[in-house]
């Protein structure tokens, strides 16, 4: 699996991304985008970002699940109290396929195919997808849990269904782990008096440590 995570601010403005790929069963960390969906990625997050919007009304957790997908793409989304949203882009990818490094030089491309979104219908209803959380402990990540991003073991990202399937429960809790772990780190970034959730992330320590939380959990 290639992930691709974004942090969009509220004037719908990136101020964060990474690529990485699995570290379970195997995997490399090494994201295997070909160089269309590198370059389609960012518009697939900017167009999921209206059913971020939508969606927040439905539910009073600030996990949202799996809100959308294009093709074999299938995008997760996470709201803060500040309504800043975090975004991750799940692609699957056969298990032998070779890493494609960055393209020096951008070049055409062809579109996936046919545009399907999954909401609201079957796949994902906003109705049901208010799920609360667990966890009691009484730690930081275990009082986020009382907003349903709360914590787990170290576990809690395992799962053999995680490498190759972005719709699995075990996928569904490995990336809330993730974006819980990333939202306590970005919560200090922002807390920082030399920058604001308004402005870009350039922290080497921050991005160190969300590479380290998809190592983890994805």
């Amino acid at each position: 699996m290639s992930y691709y995570f974004c942090i969009v601010n509220t004037r719908d403005q990136p101020t964060f991304e990474l690529e990485f790929g699995t570290s379970k069963q195997g995997g490399e960390g090494v994201s295997r985008f070909s160089q269309e969906a590198r370059e389609l990625n960012p518009f697939l997050m900017h167009a999921s970002l209206d059913y971020v919007d939508d969606m927040q009304w439905y539910s009073n957790q600030m996990y949202l699940k799996r809100i959308d997908h294009f093709a074999h793409s299938h995008i997760s989304a996470f709201l803060t109290p500040t309504s800043t949203r975090f975004l991750l882009l799940h692609l699957p990818h056969p298990p032998n396929t070779a890493p494609i490094p960055p393209p020096q030089t951008s070049t055409s491309y062809s579109p996936y195919g046919p545009y399907t979104n999954s909401f609201p219908g079957t796949t994902f209803n906003p109705a049901s997808s208010l799920a609360s959380s667990t966890t009691t402990s009484t730690s930081t990540r275990g009082g986020l849990g009382n907003l349903g991003v709360g914590g787990g073991g170290s576990g809690g990202g395992g799962g053999g269904g995680i490498p190759n399937n972005p719709t699995s429960p075990q996928t569904e809790e490995a990336v809330r782990l993730f974006f819980a772990e990333v939202f306590e780190c970005w919560v200090k970034s922002v807390m920082s008096p030399f920058g604001g959730p308004m402005e870009g992330i350039e922290s080497g320590v921050f991005r160190s440590r969300v590479v380290a939380a998809g190592r983890k959990y994805l």
